[in-house]
């Protein structure tokens, strides 16, 4: 790249960082109500971000073929039980990640 396509190139990036971050106070500004629609979306999208992670990393398992997806499902129990124990999420996706990992690593 010449150094005018850098300069460009890092102006549109630093413009759309800009958009995607000052956007949602110009479009949703504190002194009036959060409209329905987007109270909804935030209350579902996570869910549905996760589910959808879910689908994506079981789309391969195979349970006719070793390990038997062993891993992944001692992996999804894991994070049910941290999640159900500390409802932290950070620590359920690290803690899955990790022993998802080291089961497959170390183990199968």
């Amino acid at each position: 790249m010449t150094v005018w396509q850098q300069i460009i190139t890092i102006g549109v990036v630093a413009l759309g960082t800009m958009l995607t971050r000052f956007l949602p106070f110009v479009l949703f500004p504190a002194g009036k109500p959060t409209p329905r629609y987007i109270q909804y979306i935030g209350k579902v999208l996570a869910p549905a971000v996760f589910s959808l992670l879910v689908v994506y990393c079981l789309k391969n398992v195979n349970p006719l073929a070793a390990p038997h997806g062993l891993p992944e499902a001692i992996a999804i129990g894991i994070v049910a039980a941290l999640h159900l124990w500390k409802r932290q999420m950070l620590l359920s996706i690290a803690g899955g990640t990790v022993s998802y990992m080291l089961l497959v690593q170390c183990v199968f």
